[in-house]
């Protein structure tokens, strides 16, 4: 019998690819499936692949997915990941923290008017759309801050704070919880001045080209993964707790935040 091949990428932070790339290996083994893990082109074209049906699966941000939905395209939930760490009470959500140097003078959100910021980029929800949301939400808009520069990633983004080049930043905290894993050194460099979220955790997604039964057999593998020894192994390896079942009414959240930053027309 020949084995089903599917692809599965992540446009989430470059640094969650080893976790990616493992959950991929065991799903495949579990489900006889030949499970390929794109991650040799950028995030931009993962994302236009999996947009053209392309690449079957993906770990994609709420706010991409919500236009998705929006946009009528063909995807449908799989699952979610809840994080480890205490702040996170084993939901499938996180946060963003709003990060300055240490020794900086900021203590607030407001303190940040005329601020450098930087955000990671324009699809993400937690570096850009939740602090369009932000801004609507404590009524002010685009030109709150003195300039703003795109960095292209949340790690840069702390470089950036930490080298004195920009003031302030949102970063997915999941991923500051990562970093601070490999580079604790920079992460002791910033301090949290404003906490924004909780928002509903980036989603992996698949095509409803695949078929039914692989879908409903995938979906059924993640949200059962942590209940065998190897399974719940390699996610707390991973810092998650699960994989959680999700549905569409869970991304309302992101929805709301969208649509008052839309009605402000606040653009960074």
């Amino acid at each position: 019998m020949t084995m089903t091949t599917l692809t599965l990428t992540t446009c989430q932070a470059a640094i969650a690819e080893p976790a990616v790339a493992a959950i991929a290996r065991h799903l495949g083994d579990r489900l006889g499936l030949n499970l390929h893990f794109v991650n040799d082109i950028a995030w931009q074209e993962r994302e236009r692949r999996f947009d053209a049906g392309q690449i079957d699966i993906a770990w994609i941000c709420g706010a991409p997915y919500v236009q998705k939905m929006a946009n009528g395209d063909a995807i449908e939930l799989l699952a979610a990941p809840a994080y480890a760490a205490p702040r996170y009470m084993n939901r499938p959500v996180y946060f963003s923290d709003v990060m300055v140097r240490r020794d900086s003078a900021y203590q607030t959100f407001m303190d940040l008017r005329g601020a450098r910021w930087a955000y990671n980029n324009l699809g993400s929800h937690s570096g850009y759309q939740v602090v369009r949301y932000a801004l609507a939400h404590k009524g002010l808009n685009g030109d709150f801050f003195g300039s703003v520069m795109c960095s292209g990633a949340h790690q840069r983004s702390m470089e950036l704070i930490a080298s004195g080049e920009i003031d302030a930043s949102a970063i997915d905290t999941t991923v500051f919880d990562a970093v601070r894993e490999i580079n604790p050194e920079l992460c002791e460099q910033l301090r949290v001045i404003e906490v924004l979220g909780p928002s509903a955790q980036p989603p992996w997604v698949i095509g409803t080209h695949v078929p039914d039964a692989v879908r409903a057999g995938l979906r059924q593998a993640l949200t059962h993964m942590h209940e065998d020894d190897e399974g719940c192994a390699l996610l707390r390896q991973h810092g998650f707790t699960r994989f959680a079942a999700v549905v569409d009414a869970d991304y309302d959240d992101i929805r709301e935040m969208l649509r008052l930053a839309d009605q402000t027309e606040i653009v960074l």
